[in-house]
């Protein structure tokens, strides 16, 4: 055999293969726990209780889902639970907003500690609230009382407590803060010269509020709104104390039917399609959240 002349191309050693890297487990491991977690605390009770719906006499089945959702009772408890959660979120964005204007726009003495006692409301228990609204506007309550004394009548003039209306006023007084505190944040972000400037070209006070203020107040009402909405349509304290027996929702409808009555499957059935309602709205609030601030970003 010849040797390779100068001309020829010398054949280079075929390249080893690399060392195949090794996985690192150690990220897995330690996202375990916490998913773990997550399964244990959130997920498992939601196929339990869509496990416990479909128990029958006989077995299993969809016939207690087709007795609960036909009754007259679960639309009845559906209804009321729906237009007391709008009319107490409504209710709550209009009185949030107004404190929140006041107390970023419109300084008096004493504001700061209007905000301290705004605070203050978000770490108390609801039932207290429905206990103030007791003591204040029952039928033995204060104002009845005063008002008996100056008309000189027996009779309770104020007895809304019991109705849908208590409920909404009661839920309107402890859920506003949440409304209140991220327009404050909104508020305090919002440059001072667009307010000056605004105000120096000659526009009046509703303009700039309608114009300059509220537009960057939006995502934060968005999102006090929302959490609002899902709070009070999963609220029980304040229906239990303040509507009794005279309202009856989904949630009082379930501790009813769960507690009361055992009937379980029914109840199962009644709190499957609180969680549904529950994650539509937070669907919903994800969905314009995320409107709001892609469109917030695209105009800076």
């Amino acid at each position: 055999m010849s040797a390779p002349t100068l001309l020829e191309p010398v054949a280079e050693p075929a390249p080893s293969n690399p060392p195949a890297q090794q996985r690192n487990w150690k990220p897995v491991w330690w996202s375990l726990p916490p998913l773990l977690v997550v399964l244990f605390i959130a997920v498992y009770p939601i196929v339990r209780v869509l496990a416990e719906s479909t128990v029958t006499p006989t077995g299993r089945g969809t016939s207690v889902w087709s007795q609960v959702l036909g009754s007259e009772s679960f639309r009845n408890a559906l209804w009321r639970t729906v237009s007391i959660a709008a009319s107490s979120t409504a209710g709550c964005l209009v009185l949030g907003t107004f404190l929140a204007i006041v107390l970023a726009f419109v300084p008096f003495p004493g504001s700061q500690v209007v905000g301290r006692l705004i605070d203050t409301v978000l770490t108390l228990p609801s039932f207290l609230i429905t206990l103030a609204f007791t003591f204040l506007y029952g039928t033995a309550g204060a104002v009845n009382a005063l008002i008996a004394r100056i008309t000189g009548s027996n009779e309770p003039t104020l007895n809304f407590l019991t109705t849908p209306l208590g409920v909404i006023l009661a839920e309107i007084t402890f859920f506003t803060p949440f409304v209140v505190r991220p327009l404050l944040a909104a508020f305090a972000q919002l440059p001072r010269e667009q307010l000056d400037v605004a105000a120096s070209l000659g526009a009046s006070p509703w303009r700039v509020l309608r114009q300059v203020v509220l537009p960057e107040a939006w995502p934060a009402l968005a999102a006090g709104g929302s959490l609002v909405l899902l709070l009070t349509l999963n609220e029980f304290g304040i229906v239990l104390f303040t509507g009794a027996k005279g309202v009856i929702t989904l949630p009082a409808l379930i501790y009813t039917r769960g507690i009361v009555t055992f009937d379980l499957p029914g109840a199962a059935v009644l709190a499957s399609v609180q969680v549904l309602l529950s994650l539509t709205l937070y669907v919903g609030y994800w969905l314009v959240f995320a409107r709001f601030t892609g469109a917030s970003r695209k105009e800076g």
